[in-house]
C-alpha cells in the first residue's frame, strides 16, 4: 500500500492543511492507498474522501477542524432524518467505495458553546425544512445557504459502499459523530468517542445495511449508538430501512441510551443483534446527571410509523443506569392527536441482562393503536 504524507503536499503542523490534504487525497485516489497524517497537530477545514482512499492518523497525530460554518460547503446530507442540502460534514464522502479512516490519532471537531453548540436549535431553518417536506419540495431544491442550515455531522459517508472506520479517537463533534447514510457494508471498529455536546450521538447507522460496530467506547452527550431510517413523511418517501446490524463488545460510559433504535426510524429497522455490552460508571463514581440512562431504548410514535422488529440483545452488564435498563415507547413525543402512522414494535428479545443498579428494569409505553408485541426478557445473576 502506498502512503501519501500530507507533509509532502504542503501540510505543516499548526497551520491550515485543508489544501494539502485535498491534494494528497487526489493523488492517492489515482492508484489507491493511505493519506497519512503524521505526528503533530494539524488544522483543517472539511475533508472529502474518495474511493480507494484510507485517511490514516498516526499515533501522535491530531486533526483539528475549523469551526467557522462558512468554511463548510453546501452538500447533500440528511439532518435528523430529513434530506436537504446544508453544511458539509467535517469528513464527507458521497457515492464512493472502499473508503476508510484509521489509526490511533485524534479527530477534534473543536465544537463548543462558543461556536457550533451555541445554535443547537435553528428553529427558523428547521421549520422551513419541515414546510418544504410538507409541500413536496424536491430534495435538490431544499438548499440552505451558508450562514443558515444545520450543525453538520462529524463523519458522514453518504451513499457509499465498503466503509471502514477504525481505532481513531473522536472528540468535540458539532452534531452526530459517526453518521453513515444510505451505506452498505460498514465496519466501525475500536473507535473511542468522547463528545459531550448537544445531539452528540456516537454512531448512527442511518438507512444502512450490513453494519458491524465492534470494540468501541462511547462517552456521549446523547445516545451512544442510535439506529435510524428517516423521519416521518421524508423517511417514508425514501423507504430505506436499516437492517442486518451487529453490535458487539462495546463499552458505554455516558449517554442517553447505550443502544437506541429511533426515533427517526420511519422506514423501519430489523435484524439487529447486540451482544457483550458493558455499561460502566463514570470515572470517579456516580455523578448527578452523568452516566447512561438506558441499556436499550426503542422510541417511535404515530408520526414516525415504521416497523422495528427482530432485535436480539444478549449478554449485557450494566454497572448502573440512571433511569430504566430498558425503555420501549411507541408514543415518544407523541402529538396530541394520533398521527395516522401507527408504528410496529415486535419480536424484541433481551437475554442475560445483569444490572447492578437501576431505578427500574423495564418501562413500556404504548397505545391502543401501537402496542408493543413479542417482548421477551431474561435476566442473570448480578455479579
Amino acid at each position: 500500500m502506498t502512503d501519501y504524507l500530507i507533509t509532502d503536499y504542503g501540510g505543516c503542523a499548526d497551520a491550515d492543511c485543508t489544501a494539502a490534504i485535498a491534494k494528497a487525497i487526489d493523488a492517492c485516489a489515482l492508484t489507491g492507498g493511505r493519506v497519512v497524517v503524521p505526528d503533530g497537530e494539524f488544522v483543517t477545514g472539511p475533508i472529502r474522501l474518495r474511493s480507494n482512499v484510507e485517511l490514516h492518523l498516526s499515533a501522535g497525530a491530531t486533526l483539528r477542524f475549523h469551526t467557522d460554518p462558512t468554511a463548510y460547503p453546501i452538500v447533500r446530507t440528511r439532518w435528523q432524518g430529513i434530506e436537504c442540502f446544508s453544511h458539509s460534514p467535517l469528513i464527507y464522502a458521497y457515492d464512493e467505495s472502499d473508503i476508510a479512516i484509521t489509526g490511533t490519532g485524534t479527530l477534534d471537531g473543536g465544537a463548543s458553546t462558543d461556536n457550533w453548540w451555541s445554535n443547537t436549535r435553528p428553529r427558523t431553518d428547521w421549520e422551513r425544512l419541515l414546510r418544504m417536506v410538507e409541500a413536496d419540495v424536491p430534495v435538490e431544491d431544499r438548499i440552505f445557504e451558508p450562514g443558515h442550515g444545520f450543525r453538520p455531522s462529524f463523519i458522514q459517508p453518504h451513499t457509499s459502499r465498503r466503509v471502514r472506520i477504525e481505532d481513531v479517537r473522536i472528540v468535540n463533534a458539532p452534531m452526530w459523530v459517526v453518521h453513515p447514510v444510505f451505506c452498505t457494508d460498514v465496519l466501525v471498529r475500536g473507535i473511542t468517542v468522547d463528545s459531550l455536546g448537544p445531539n452528540n450521538d456516537g454512531c448512527n447507522p442511518d438507512s444502512c445495511e450490513n453494519v458491524v460496530i465492534t470494540g468501541c467506547s462511547f462517552t456521549t452527550g446523547d445516545d451512544c449508538i442510535a439506529i435510524k431510517s428517516g423521519r416521518d413523511a421524508d423517511g417514508r418517501r425514501v423507504g430505506r430501512p436499516s437492517r442486518n446490524i451487529l453490535i458487539e463488545s462495546c463499552r458505554f460510559t455516558t449517554g442517553h441510551g447505550a443502544l437506541t433504535i429511533g426515533s427517526e426510524a420511519s422506514a423501519g429497522a430489523s435484524n439487529i443483534q447486540a451482544r457483550d455490552l458493558h455499561i460502566t460508571t463514570p470515572a470517579g463514581g456516580p455523578v448527578v446527571g452523568a452516566g447512561v440512562d438506558h441499556a436499550l431504548r426503542i422510541k417511535t410514535n404515530s408520526l414516525r410509523g415504521g416497523v422495528i422488529e427482530h432485535v436480539i440483545v444478549e449478554n449485557v452488564v450494566a454497572d448502573a443506569v440512571t433511569t430504566s435498563a430498558i425503555l420501549i415507547t411507541t408514543r415518544h413525543a407523541e402529538p396530541e392527536q394520533f398521527g395516522g402512522h401507527a408504528p410496529v414494535v415486535r419480536d424484541i428479545t433481551v437475554t442475560n441482562l445483569a444490572v447492578r443498579s437501576a431505578p427500574r428494569t423495564v418501562e413500556i409505553h404504548d397505545t391502543p393503536q401501537a402496542r408493543v408485541e413479542s417482548f421477551t426478557l431474561t435476566t442473570s445473576e448480578t455479579p
